[in-house]
């Protein structure tokens, strides 16, 4: 064949063509196969990123940068598939500053098979997820039994370091101020308002007054003036009893002398309470300063821990921001029976009276949307505090001393709850 011809023959030319195109053709097949990889790894990624996130939201408060990083990996793996993608590095991040926001990504890369026949050998995945939500600030009350038989079996040593626990636990969920505001209400027959006070304190109330009989070997108890007439107001230590009935369930303001709490001589008078505060110091002054003495009278203690959380007077809260959401909740820990108020009892064998009372105190607290947790120290009627608690999770039983800490530490675990993971 010469020349001329073979330049202008056109056999074969289909197949000159197709071998000419192939390369590029299956390329470009390839990439299509290779960038669907890519776009199901992204999207198995960003899925399993979201969970990571969502699963953190409940944890996260509770652990360290180091801890909370070791978990979103642990978590992501869970949820992403090996093979997906190679080298994969999660990490994440949790803020607490106007709400709670968990931040994370995750970064990894997917082998080309056929785009690396051109020099594309991976392909980089980067993904991003984020939760957002509001942080409850708390308003934390604790009506505290400070009455004499928590002497006994070293339980009011425990509930000192229970108490400072919990307050150590609070103080660090407060990353702005205003966060958590604490009470702490000791109680045994009375309340100690304090001195400053007097203003709204009745002086003539009467009511149930009881004296140890040596030879009977039990109380002889009358009703008289709750507070010695012939002394001086000047030497009132700040006790009242129970406001009159039907006042003496509720946090009304006292409009009138009727209304206005019982200043009382109490020879058992107790520790002061301490109003909602953020000073910790100050706190942690309280909880070293109660002193067990006296009877029992739960009723007393669990109203005067919902006043505190009342901005109305006598105790004046602090304003509650209305920028803000916020969770009023009261912890009652009491080791006995109630025995004893302005109206009932002895001051040493129960009272269903006063039992009845403070469950009138409870539905009424509950009804204004205050969470109660409630804690029996190994002896008690074990019904009254556990119908008192919010639901039955919220009621502790601590059968010995060194139980108090455990069931403080684990209110404080729930209260960490309330405030991020709702």
């Amino acid at each position: 064949m010469g020349i001329r011809r073979f330049l202008v023959c056109q056999n074969g030319n289909v197949a000159i063509t197709f071998a000419v195109c192939l390369v590029p053709l299956l390329v470009g097949i390839g990439a299509a196969v290779d960038y669907a990889r890519l776009a199901d790894a992204r999207e198995v990624m960003q899925h399993s990123l979201d969970a990571t996130v969502l699963a953190l939201s409940s944890e996260a408060a509770k652990l360290s940068e180091t801890d909370l990083n070791k978990r979103a990996d642990q978590i992501f793996k869970v949820n992403f598939p090996s093979g997906k993608a190679e080298g994969v590095t999660v990490s994440a991040t949790f803020t607490k500053a106007n709400g709670a926001v968990i931040s994370a990504s995750a970064s990894g890369t997917v082998p080309m098979t056929f785009l690396n026949l051109v020099g594309i050998s991976s392909e980089t995945l980067a993904v991003q997820s984020k939760s957002a939500w509001s942080s409850k600030r708390l308003r934390v009350a604790l009506a505290l039994d400070n009455t004499g038989s928590m002497e006994k079996l070293g339980k009011m040593d425990a509930l000192k370091t229970a108490t400072q626990n919990l307050l150590d636990k609070l103080k660090g969920e407060s990353t702005t101020l205003g966060d958590v505001y604490v009470s702490i209400i000791p109680f045994n027959k009375d309340v100690n308002i304090g001195t400053g006070l007097s203003s709204y304190v009745a002086w003539k109330e009467t009511g149930r007054l009881c004296t140890w009989n040596s030879r009977r070997w039990a109380y002889d108890c009358s009703n008289g003036y709750l507070w010695t007439q012939t002394k001086n107001k000047s030497e009132w230590q700040g006790c009242v009893s129970d406001r009159r009935k039907n006042d003496d369930i509720s946090v009304s303001v006292p409009s009138s002398e009727a209304t206005r709490y019982a200043a009382e001589d109490y020879a058992s008078c107790g520790r002061p309470l301490t109003p909602m505060t953020n000073k910790w110091d100050t706190l942690a002054a309280a909880v070293k300063a109660m002193t067990p003495v006296g009877a029992t009278n739960q009723t007393i203690g669990l109203v005067w821990a919902w006043q505190s959380l009342k901005s109305t007077a006598p105790l004046n809260a602090p304003d509650k921001d209305p920028n803000f959401d916020y969770q009023d909740v009261i912890i009652l820990l009491s080791d006995g029976e109630n025995t004893m108020n302005r109206f009932s009892g002895d001051g040493t064998s129960h009272s269903t009276d006063v039992d009845d009372r403070m469950s009138r105190v409870c539905a009424a607290a509950k009804a204004d949307k205050v969470v109660i947790y409630t804690v029996l120290v190994i002896e008690g009627t074990e019904s009254v505090l556990r119908d008192c608690a919010s639901s039955a999770d919220n009621y502790f039983n601590a059968s010995s001393a060194n139980e108090i800490i455990t069931s403080f530490g684990a209110i404080g675990d729930k209260l960490s709850a309330l405030r991020i993971a709702e």
